[in-house]
């Protein structure tokens, strides 16, 4: 996992913003918010959970599957991808 550990800081950083968007919507919740605002904060959070599946997901496929010389690796790497990816589109 390289590219994770090269990434790190901008990973980091994006996490950091998910619980600050997390943070406030519990906050909020905690109060008398109006439906709209929490909605948007939902679709925020949402968002920026997607970014950073996303730039860990291009990182594995540059790295574990387009780079992958073995044949029976890449295949296990682009199902195990898939499985992720059906987790997540549920």
């Amino acid at each position: 996992m390289s590219h994770v550990i090269h990434d790190a800081t901008r990973l980091n950083h994006r996490v950091k913003r998910l619980k600050g968007q997390v943070a406030a919507l519990e906050k909020a919740l905690a109060g008398a918010p109006e439906c709209l605002a929490v909605l948007t904060q939902i679709a925020a959070i949402r968002g920026a959970a997607q970014s950073l599946l996303l730039e860990v997901l291009e990182g594995h496929m540059q790295e574990h599957v387009a780079e992958e010389k073995n044949a029976a690796k890449r295949s296990a790497e682009v199902s195990a991808v898939n499985k992720v990816l059906r987790s997540y589109l549920k």
